[in-house]
């Protein structure tokens, strides 16, 4: 597909469209960052939204109403005479917001302060005693049907149970462990009495907690300051956001599929930062000396002095350890033998192999076809590198590899594909028609777009399925709606729409617009804001409403309610007029529709995951739990029995072969954690009843 240059010139200016930063006096005071930040955040929403919202009192009840249920998720801080306090401040967030004003915050975090080490003495003072499993009682665990506590004791009462229930679930895992190992005379399980277990599990939940406390102590005012700001941005709907700067470096990983660092993957654990994966080809797996388990308690640049990192924040440590590729970095362990070790590591790219598209070949022997199965978790592209990985330049690639298989139709599997970049989508989409619009853009002060494929050529043009489900969002339902409204590809879903996200994104660098005189009050971040909406050729739009599959398949999430209308405050539905495009049809639609509903309509594996997600249903409406261990561990037993008869849904498919690629045999013998990754891959497609219909759907369209 050739590159639109219309289409590069109209996202090139609205890239370029930066708010310039101005203030109401001509020479402004900002004592610290946070005054400094609600300034510039409020300016570039109103400057660059899609639709702004005015700051004033429905801005600010909005604010109010989801920052307190952050703040206490669970209803295990705040007492309602706490919320009774808040309430002066329900209509003032925006005169706070103008006036640079954290009053709310201030009183908010002063008593939340409070009630967390309330918390911390409550937890240590009921995990030091035995909990009394025959008493009949029960815990509420959806906190929208919670009142908050009167009182202290109501309150106490609150964390008793929760504790109880972490205790019992703890306790419930090892007396299965036991069962099973008296079962089969396995004398490697030490078999202990219920007090024995309850004080064990007491133990382990009292760890867990310190760690808790531990974590929630370590919280400092800018982390709190970023989650207030990102409150006021989400009023004005969900995927605008506030990002600090490590936050925007993580995503720019999520999204690149690539960093500059070591290449290991770490978890904060007991105040150490810990290694649990070594990335391969990575700078750290090619030096050699850091291993998974190992425990990293300094961290230094090059020949400088290093710095102490045990009970240090992870958000603190990540940027001591990332840097640019070639610098050197000397982390100082401690190995699980015990020893102490000092390892200089020279920083490099790291590629992140496992988000990046793959592809496999299937081989169904019923009806003897050989289908290219392409797999796609992103719209991932490097923003920073024009030469840098792009999903769209992988997705050709694949194709071509699979057309060399001599394949007699593709499947792109876009379930729980997120999104991503909207220009690999239409360079994607692109792919598979002549020419033409693939989707319309449209911003707050300006007419519809069309993003178009203006290159005649068609990489493949024989049978092609989309596989969505309700988490198959943005840039993903671009692409379904698109080839759907051309008539190019069967759209095959496992829910009855995708999740419905019709808007894009941008991210404006907040610390580019501020002028040079405030640098020194240390860097803002970014903000991620809804500049667009989309929609699709004919006209209508994905927002709330998602993209309908041509062919519905029973699915474990078919009666929750998902999706972009169960978010807070979502953008309206709205529609424009359609833009001409050469439609096609696929003629045997109706006849490969009907065939498929005649499999599934007997096949026993949607027959048993339809059942299952009514009883997902059935178990979500049903919110309270016992505390009585007789009880409890009857339910568990019966959500056992019911889970063993599922079991069956996942059992491997006979008929079904998944082959490596010719052109990738080479490649993956010289790699062999890439290989054994890729295999396992091949083993849960052999497993998959929506892989085995996708590839029967395809033979029916032959």
């Amino acid at each position: 597909m050739m590159f639109n240059k219309k289409y590069f010139l109209f996202l090139a200016l609205a890239c370029s469209a930066v708010f310039a930063f101005t203030t109401a006096d001509t020479d402004p005071d900002y004592p610290n960052k946070e005054s400094l930040l609600v300034d510039v955040v409020l300016q570039s929403l109103q400057y660059n939204h899609y639709k702004p919202t005015k700051v004033d009192d429905v801005l600010s009840e909005r604010a109010y109403d989801i920052y307190l249920k952050r703040v206490d998720n669970g209803k295990r801080f705040f007492l309602q005479e706490d919320i009774e306090r808040f309430e002066v401040h329900r209509k003032k967030l925006d005169d706070y917001a103008m006036k640079k004003d954290f009053a709310f915050f201030d009183d908010l975090h002063k008593i939340r302060n409070e009630r967390i080490k309330q918390a911390q003495t409550f937890y240590k003072e009921i995990l030091s005693k035995p909990f009394d499993f025959e008493k009949k009682e029960t815990m509420e665990t959806d906190d929208d049907k919670m009142a908050y506590a009167k009182t202290e004791k109501e309150l106490y009462t609150r964390w008793h149970k929760l504790l109880k229930h972490r205790v019992l679930l703890d306790m419930q895992v090892k007396l299965k462990r036991q069962e099973k190992a008296k079962k089969k005379k396995d004398e490697s399980v030490e078999i202990k009495t219920i007090e024995e277990l309850e004080k064990d599990s007491r133990a382990k939940i009292l760890k867990q907690f310190d760690r808790w406390s531990k974590d929630i102590d370590q919280e400092d005012r800018d982390d709190k300051i970023a989650a207030y700001i990102n409150t006021i941005a989400n009023v004005l709907e969900p995927h605008t956001s506030y990002f600090p700067p490590l936050e925007k470096q993580n995503f720019n990983i999520r999204i690149s599929g690539k960093l500059e660092g070591i290449g290991a993957q770490l978890r904060q654990e007991d105040g150490y930062i810990k290694v649990v994966r070594i990335v391969p080809g990575s700078a750290s797996w090619r030096q050699g000396d850091l291993g998974v388990n190992d425990l990293i308690i300094k961290v230094a640049q090059g020949k400088e002095e290093p710095v102490d990192v045990v009970d240090m924040k992870m958000d603190d440590v990540l940027p001591l350890i990332r840097g640019q590729k070639g610098t050197e970095v000397r982390l100082t362990v401690k190995k699980t033998d015990g020893t102490i070790k000092t390892i200089p590591i020279v920083r490099d790219v790291v590629v992140l192999e496992e988000s990046y598209a793959k592809s496999a070949v299937l081989e169904y022997k019923k009806n003897k076809k050989k289908v290219g199965l392409i797999d796609l978790r992103s719209f991932y592209a490097d923003f920073k590198d024009p030469r840098g990985r792009r999903c769209s330049r992988d997705v050709k690639r694949e194709v071509q590899k699979l057309i060399a298989e001599g394949i007699d139709g593709i499947v792109i599997d876009l379930r729980f594909n997120g999104g991503g970049s909207l220009r690999d989508v239409v360079d994607m989409s692109g792919l598979f028609i002549e020419t033409g619009p693939i989707v319309q853009v449209k911003g707050r002060d300006s007419r519809p777009h069309p993003l178009e494929d203006r290159d005649p050529s068609v990489l493949y043009d024989g049978p092609l399925v989309i596989m969505v489900n309700s988490f198959s969002a943005s840039a993903s339902e671009i692409m379904a709606a698109a080839l759907q409204d051309y008539g190019r590809a069967i759209v095959v879903g496992t829910s009855p729409s995708t999740f419905g996200k019709g808007t894009v994104q941008r991210f404006f660098d907040l610390d580019a617009v501020v002028p040079q005189r405030y640098k020194e009050l240390g860097e803002l971040g970014s903000m991620k804001i809804t500049i667009q909406k989309f929609f699709r050729i004919n006209g209508g739009s994905t927002q709330l409403k998602g993209v309908v599959p041509d062919i519905i398949l029973p699915g474990v999430y078919s009666y929750r309610e998902i999706g972009e209308k169960e978010e807070d405050f979502p953008m309206a539905w709205t529609e424009i007029d359609p833009v001409y495009y050469k439609k096609s049809t696929i003629k045997k639609l109706d006849k490969i529709k009907k065939k498929s509903e005649k499999r599934v309509a007997t096949n026993e594996a949607f027959a048993m995951i339809d059942e299952r997600a009514k009883w997902f249903k059935a178990l979500q409406e049903d919110t309270e739990i016992s505390l009585n261990m007789k009880e409890y561990r009857a339910q568990q037993e019966e959500y056992n029995k019911i889970s063993e008869k599922y079991k069956d849904i996942n059992k491997e498919i006979p008929h079904l072969a998944v082959d490596i690629l010719a052109a990738d045999i080479a490649t993956l013998e010289a790699d062999t954690i890439r290989k054994e990754s890729i295999q396992k891959w091949h083993k849960s497609l052999k497993k998959d009843p929506y892989i085995e219909e996708v590839v029967q759907i395809i033979g029916d369209w032959n």
